[in-house]
């Protein structure tokens, strides 16, 4: 599982340094291979690369509707693949964070199976509204946290 929230800096290069916490373990789940593209709320996500081939194989099974190959074309057709290096840091594409809006300062979300790579401004507003109600849709009714 990779969950957590951490504030990074991106380098010069627009690498971003994986924390420690999660280095090993992508190391042995993925050998450091992983994917990175956007999701359909166009975030860059990053997947650990057998996690990725599942998101794949889902993709490939939908019907060539135009609101399906409107998915493909930005989940699959964005993504790239990319290897940690020694020091743990990978290389994010500039289009991905051209698209995102992301500059310096960023933010890593472990949401279980993938990372989210949000903007330190928009993570900044998404949860400065305290009066901002969650919605428990029927999927998300039965859960008990």
């Amino acid at each position: 599982m990779l969950n957590g929230v951490t504030k990074l800096n991106l380098d010069a290069k627009g690498r971003l340094a994986i924390p420690s916490r999660y280095r090993e373990r992508l190391q042995d789940d993925c050998a450091g291979r992983l994917v990175i593209t956007l999701d359909p709320e166009r975030r860059m996500v990053i997947y650990p690369y057998h996690k990725w081939k599942t998101v794949e194989d889902k993709l490939a099974t939908l019907p060539s509707t135009k609101s399906a190959m409107k998915i493909k074309r930005l989940v699959l057709g964005h993504a790239s693949d990319c290897d940690m290096d020694k020091n743990g840091r990978i290389n994010l594409p500039s289009l991905l964070r051209e698209i995102t809006g992301l500059d310096k300062q960023v933010v890593l979300v472990g949401i279980g199976n993938k990372f989210e790579v949000w903007d330190d401004t928009s993570w900044a507003r998404e949860w400065a509204d305290e009066d901002d109600d969650i919605d428990l849709s029927v999927e998300l009714a039965s859960l008990s946290l």
